[in-house]
């Protein structure tokens, strides 16, 4: 049997100083769900990032679910009971399953009551590590449709340590996503990171996984939080748990 010894670093997005301790596990399998084909890239790095052994991850691209929640203007229940329906399936074979869409992160929360497997949104330990401290935080979105999804999930979150939240959307940046622009994208997301340090922000979270490329060109203040690391961290540690006491 394959055994991995996993240990995640001082995270290189901000989070210091913070390690899960090693705890020896089968092999961790964890599967993504994305909205992105882009993302599988992102989420590979990310799983290096945290000490997962190659194929670690498996990869579900669904863009239907994201193309119709804009359409729509939002997570309908329709769209989040089918993301729910896709989220349960893809539990076969898999320790944990990560929904990495911020617009339809509602619905892992409600697949996860009768997961067999842990469900995570990966903005999930974003946003707890984001107020982890307090102060002023400004949790950045490209799409429309992922501010009320995001503004609940900080705001809860902030109810804890006294936070004050901001969610904001940069300009015209999802536009420039889809037409397949990534670095002018990611100059985007990392000057609108570098102008809310410049007023004030004590964190910065990019609430979107495409979003991660970005808090390597920022300039000012602490180096924005990003999903994929933080995220794929809590589904290694809800996943090795499991494991763990089974």
């Amino acid at each position: 049997m394959h055994i991995a010894f996993a240990r995640l670093p001082a995270y290189a997005d901000g989070v210091q100083n913070r390690q899960i301790s090693p705890r020896k596990v089968s092999f961790v399998s964890i599967t993504c769900l994305h909205t992105a084909e882009s993302n599988i890239a992102v989420f590979e790095a990310a799983a290096r990032a945290v000490g997962l052994p190659d194929g670690s991850l498996r990869h579900e691209v669904r863009t239907d679910l994201l193309a119709d929640a804009e359409r729509d203007g939002g997570l309908t229940p329709e769209i989040e009971a089918r993301t729910g329906e896709v989220l349960l399936a893809l539990c076969a074979g898999a320790d944990a399953v990560l929904l990495t869409c911020s617009t339809l992160g509602p619905a892992a929360s409600s697949a996860a009551h009768s997961a067999p497997v842990p469900v995570l949104r990966v903005d999930g330990a974003l946003a707890t590590e984001a107020v982890r401290d307090g102060g002023k935080v400004v949790a950045l979105c490209a799409v429309e449709t992922t501010v009320a999804p995001t503004r609940a999930l900080f705001e809860a979150a902030a109810r804890e340590t006294g936070a004050a939240v901001e969610v904001r959307v940069v300009p015209g940046a999802w536009a420039v996503f889809k037409a397949g622009d990534q670095n002018r994208y990611l100059a985007m997301i990392a000057a609108a990171s570098d102008e809310a340090s410049r007023h004030g922000a004590s964190r910065v979270a990019l609430a979107q996984a495409s979003m991660a490329g970005a808090a390597d060109l920022t300039r000012e203040g602490v180096r924005p939080l990003t999903s994929p690391t933080v995220g794929l961290a809590a589904a290694l540690e809800a996943a090795s748990a499991v494991l763990d006491g089974s």
